[in-house]
């Protein structure tokens, strides 16, 4: 029997160090990390076409920058994307001259600051690249449903901040994912359409994210605790991981999408991982999962821009009801 034919999206966040302390010093940003981004090797031998998403700060230095232009240099030709990570509260224009700034949510900026946030981002890119680039992840996965056209405005083609069956909190500081599609699909903003490569979850159970949304709200909210099978390397299992992608091939998608951060692969990046064996650890889970999914299915890497320009046509084209925040609304019956 032949095996079924999968697609493969791999993913960074390529940033700064600060995510797992909360503060983010502004005039000397930490970006040691990305002196680790070689370790990719032994994922991109197995075939990985990963894409970067990387922050102002990477584009900003020089140091950093060159750390992403030896991967991609040292690389077989056309490995690497190189996509754009909006960090909201770091990125210029700052509205504050502190000298160190805490992560917050995006609900808490005007949309013209947003919007000359992501100029910033974009030009800053362009000016390393030579060009701007068209796909994009939103810091946290914090994309809101009012943010969709200033992206298409930037000309992102390509996306993926939407993290499936991920509930909004009480005090709505978080978007609302909790009903997006677990499987890609196009969103109608400004004059055009973006592709939307969620990250690949499942519900522990079928029904499971149904009988929350009617259970205590505190259940709800906190649902992706608890709930969620997630290709997130860092924090599943692989059997949890093995798992998720069976349920999500079993509902008839062929398309998988992980994803895990730069500052990962530096021991104390992640409190999670404290030492270079558990550095190692994780990348030998992530070798382990491809391999088995290369045992099962017929799998084709690409990064995230070759995969809207392949898939993105056949696509359905999907709108949010209310105010959730994975895509636009739906336009009047």
């Amino acid at each position: 029997m032949a095996k079924r034919a999968v697609r493969v999206v791999c993913s960074l966040d390529v940033e700064e160090e600060g995510l797992f302390r909360g503060r983010y010093p502004v005039a000397h940003p930490q970006t040691a990390n990305l002196g680790h981004l070689h370790k990719l090797s032994g994922i991109m031998a197995l075939g990985a076409r990963p894409t970067l998403f990387c922050a102002y700060t990477v584009f900003d230095s020089d140091r950093a920058w060159e750390a992403c232009e030896r991967l991609c240099d040292q690389s077989p030709q056309g490995r690497c994307e190189i996509g754009c990570h909006l960090h909201h509260w770091n990125t210029p224009p700052l509205a504050s001259q502190a000298s160190e700034l805490a992560s917050v949510p995006s609900c808490e900026l005007a949309r013209e600051s947003l919007s000359a946030k992501l100029e910033a981002l974009f030009g800053r890119a362009r000016d390393r690249l030579g060009f701007r680039p068209t796909s994009f992840r939103m810091g946290r996965w914090d994309i809101r449903q009012s943010h969709w056209d200033l992206l298409a405005g930037a000309g992102i083609l390509a996306d993926a901040s939407v993290r499936p069956l991920h509930a909004e909190n009480s005090g709505h500081t978080r978007p609302n994912h909790f009903q997006a599609p677990l499987g890609p699909y196009r969103i109608a903003a400004g004059t055009g359409t973006i592709v939307e490569l969620p990250l690949t979850c499942a519900p522990l159970f079928p029904g499971l994210p149904a009988l929350a949304q009617r259970g205590p709200r505190a259940l709800y909210h906190a649902f992706h605790q608890w709930g969620v099978l997630a290709l997130l390397p860092v924090y599943h299992p692989l059997w949890a991981m093995q798992a998720a992608t069976l349920r999500h091939l079993a509902c008839g998608d062929s398309t998988i999408s992980l994803t895990w951060h730069s500052s990962e692969m530096m021991p104390g990046g992640n409190p999670r991982l404290p030492t270079e064996a558990a550095v190692q650890g994780l990348l030998e889970k992530i070798r382990r999962y491809l391999r088995w999914l290369a045992s099962r299915c017929e799998v084709s890497f690409m990064t995230l821009g070759e995969f809207a320009r392949e898939a993105g046509p056949s696509l359905p084209l999907a709108f949010a009801q209310g105010d959730a925040d994975w895509s636009t609304q739906a336009p009047p019956a």
